[in-house]
């Protein structure tokens, strides 16, 4: 193994990336500043059947992680630079790297250093000198649980479903489905954009007051109430499902689309795309201000597209109007 040239190990991460899609097998990074350290680890993952990656500094760890996606991350605490417990913070706060496991390897066996591995996001750790055996067992352990999370995430997006799991203490995802992380960018655009650090994971503002109102209600035994976001015709409801930890909660996302009601009230009224449009937000209960918002016009306009639907339904009144479209819609809806 060449654990002091950068550039092969980097090359080597994406061929072992790679190799291990074909065949399906559990990828494990390790890094440590000390080239003996990862030698003896690498053989003892290789022998165990293990794809192996290394890293010597905090930076190429953090490089690599993003790359590959390691299955679980071996990590030294002590290190020049950044070191483990940073790497371990910035690992935990992106949401393509935040589910993966870190064991931490340390030769700080004081109270205060076995915490800090634990706050940063470590999942086990182990003392150095490094035993070979040792590091296999709890490796082998967290590696199920890794797989069993990493299987039921990549089935909740195969079959279509946007999902994310929030810990509402902290305000970030600790992890979500591509799926998921493509509606939030489309509903919430800027909110949502993926900077370096702890702020990739945050949560927008709305969706966690949203959340943390309902987590309430559901502590009182109330039945939690959907989000739903509005774009032009298209609406993304946020359900929230189960707690997974103490502060951990499954949210799904699921997006509706109204185009064909908007066209069917168009085609069964007369009406143009925009008075449609309006009639449509109508039925739904909201304000003329609430309409001019999701149209992207003002409300005076909203008030005079609204006029020519009174005009061609042959009504005076905003519920009548509404009630004649919701009555039409439902007999559509029976054909």
């Amino acid at each position: 193994m060449n654990a002091s040239n950068p550039e092969a190990q980097r090359d080597g991460a994406l061929r072992a990336r790679a190799d291990m899609d074909r065949a399906g097998g559990d990828l494990v990074l390790i890094v440590d500043d000390v080239p003996d350290n990862l030698a003896v680890l690498h053989d003892a993952l290789d022998e165990a059947g293990y794809t192996v990656l290394v890293a010597t500094n905090g930076e190429a760890a953090l490089q690599r992680a993003a790359q590959a996606l390691p299955d679980i991350v071996l990590l030294d605490a002590v290190m020049p630079g950044i070191d483990g417990f940073e790497v371990a913070k910035r690992l935990k706060a992106r949401p393509d790297t935040a589910h993966i496991p870190i064991i931490f390897m340390t030769g700080l066996t004081e109270t205060e250093h076995v915490v800090t591995a634990f706050a940063s996001g470590g999942v086990d750790y182990v003392t150095k000198p490094i035993r070979p055996r040792e590091v296999l067992a709890r490796i082998a352990v967290h590696m199920q649980g890794a797989r069993h999370a990493r299987q039921a995430r990549n089935a909740l997006d195969a079959f279509g479903h946007a999902t994310m799991a929030v810990h509402i203490g902290s305000g970030r995802a600790v992890w979500q489905t591509p799926l998921a992380r493509s509606l939030l960018q489309a509903y919430f655009g800027a909110d949502t954009e993926v900077v370096s650090g702890a702020a990739a994971q945050a949560v927008p503002a709305r969706m966690l007051a949203w959340l943390q109102t309902q987590s309430a209600q559901a502590a009182q035994g109330h039945e939690p109430k959907p989000l739903a976001l509005v774009k032009e015709s298209r609406q993304l409801v946020l359900t929230l499902q189960e707690r997974t930890s103490d502060e951990d909660w499954l949210i799904v996302m699921r997006e509706v689309s109204d185009t064909a009601v908007v066209e069917a009230i168009m085609q069964n009224f007369k009406l143009t795309l925009r008075e449609a449009e309006v009639l449509y937000w109508v039925t739904k209960g909201k304000t003329n201000r609430d309409i001019g918002d999701i149209l992207g016009s003002s409300p005076a306009t909203v008030k005079k597209h609204l006029e020519h639907v009174y005009e061609k339904l042959g009504v005076e009144t905003r519920v009548a109007a509404a009630n004649l479209a919701m009555g039409r819609v439902a007999q559509l809806a029976r054909r």
